[in-house]
């Protein structure tokens, strides 16, 4: 027999979590309604159709137990002050399904896990990012450069042709004017 089969076959309630992990689930939930989760909503949430219907009959009488027990706790808390009502859902949902498999510091732990994984994702895409802009800024930097050094190349070419036409121009000058001398000393 294969594992998955038999670890299906453990479970005490079919769920549709998937392959994903509980812990990724709940931070996903989290994330999307901005409030933690808590074990009676997690329990709703993993265990309905996409439809919303529960997915078993056992299901069904399970949120039914769920919800009758959190109503007798807020009728003791709203009378008894030491019961906090934080964690109501917590105790229904130990009361009626058991405590919990692996306890929520491992569950924290994965949570915790797949939210350093996304961090990662995320940081090594702004590095990506960051450095397809340098090297954006560095091409622009280039080519910038570049039109710099042809404008300077074409400002010295006609600087120096400036130069040249002015020096012809005066020896040219200074041709006439030992003509003229030397005419004028004949």
């Amino acid at each position: 027999m294969r594992v998955g089969t038999t670890m299906r076959q453990k479970q005490k309630f079919t769920h549709i979590a998937r392959s994903k992990s509980f812990a990724c689930v709940a931070n996903d939930e989290e994330m999307s309604s901005g409030q933690k989760v808590g074990r009676f909503q997690f329990f709703d949430i993993t265990h309905r159709k996409r439809d919303g219907s529960p997915l078993t009959i056992e299901t069904t009488e399970i949120m039914k137990k769920l919800k009758d027990k959190r109503v007798e706790y807020e009728a003791t808390a709203s009378s008894d002050s030491s019961i906090n009502l934080d964690d109501i859902d917590n105790r229904v949902t130990t009361e009626v399904l058991g405590p919990e498999k692996y306890g929520r510091a491992q569950a924290e732990v994965q949570r915790l896990r797949y939210q350093m994984a996304q961090m990662q994702v995320s940081t090594v895409e702004q590095i990506t990012q960051l450095k397809a802009e340098v090297a954006s800024r560095e091409a622009e930097a280039k080519r910038k450069y570049d039109e710099l050094q042809l404008q300077l190349k074409a400002e010295t070419v006609a600087r120096e042709a400036e130069a040249t036409r002015k020096y012809d121009e005066l020896q040219l000058q200074l041709q006439n004017m030992m003509k003229m001398f030397q005419q004028n000393q004949s």
